[in-house]
């Protein structure tokens, strides 16, 4: 079994926690992930027979190239860290295209087994083309001035984009030897991470049923790859086994989850049920590749 590499997406949330933790000086402990992107998704899978696990940190909001070049620094790292000839990918959200890039730009096919994504815009979000539509772009500029982050990468995340995107790297995709498979999953308004709420709300106008960031169908890709050659590869495709937002894909539990305590225990009990199902999802992933 090849290590395991979990590739975050845009924007992650746990940066002020890495944050807060460089300027406090506080030195980071390896085995404590319960404030990570993936949330006690490293620990579960040990704790499950999967020793070797790496989490991400790439540009908070780069290109795809950008985070590419970063990943592939961070993958050839843990190979030489693990002895292994290649590694799996899961990667949550933008961390899929990142992986994609990867692996056809960067010349990484080799040294990658296979890739997961889960809640992945394979083809776009209309989300990153409304706002980038109603003058985002100038917003984006005005942020990187403000914190001095790069932000192009949302821009990373449009229709228009996804579409070139896909059209550059099927050829290769088709024809490497990396197993490709995708999860997609979806949640009601009602159950949607408060934030997640408006931008659900403006993609349902456009678009199908969504993760609160990204349609659903976006997250699914495609069954297959046809290169220009005929050579063909199955892409296999996956739903969640419940609903989950953007939120909730990477192991968080948010309120809008919780129903009344009288049927579902109190909300410990709740977020700890919803958790453990989560991380079951993943486990079932890291089990799917073993004979990979």
């Amino acid at each position: 079994m090849f290590p395991i590499v979990l590739a975050h997406g845009i924007a992650r949330f746990d940066i002020l926690r890495e944050k807060l933790a460089q300027e406090l000086d506080i030195l980071p402990n390896p085995l404590d992930d319960k404030l990570q992107y993936f949330r006690n998704i490293r620990t579960f899978l040990n704790l499950n027979g999967f020793p070797q696990i790496k989490n991400t940190n790439v540009e908070f909001a780069g290109t795809v190239d950008v985070r590419a070049n970063q990943l592939k620094a961070e993958v050839d790292s843990f190979l030489l860290t693990t002895g292994a000839e290649k590694v799996h990918i899961i990667a949550h959200s933008m961390g899929g295209l990142d992986a994609r890039w990867m692996i056809v730009k960067k010349g990484m096919a080799e040294k990658v087994a296979s890739l997961t994504t889960i809640g992945t815009p394979h083809l776009g979000t209309v989300l990153a083309d409304r706002i980038i539509g109603i003058g985002g772009v100038y917003l984006l500029n005005s942020l990187e001035n403000l914190f001095g982050i790069e932000l192009d990468g949302f821009k990373d995340l449009t229709i228009d984009f996804c579409n070139s995107f896909n059209d550059e790297l099927r050829d290769a995709e088709a024809k490497n030897a990396v197993v490709y498979q995708t999860y997609a999953s979806y949640e009601h308004i009602n159950k949607m991470f408060l934030p997640l709420v408006l931008s659900w709300a403006i993609i349902r106008v456009f678009e199908e049923t969504n993760d609160g960031l990204v349609p659903f169908s976006s997250q699914k890709w495609t069954d297959k790859l046809t290169a220009s050659d005929g050579t063909t590869k199955l892409i296999t495709q996956k739903e969640f086994p419940m609903p989950a937002d953007h939120l909730n894909q990477v192991g968080w539990w948010d309120s809008n989850e919780a129903v009344n305590p009288l049927i579902g225990g109190n909300w410990l009990e709740q977020r700890d049920e919803f958790e453990s199902n989560i991380k079951a999802v993943y486990l079932e992933i890291a089990n799917s590749l073993k004979d990979i």
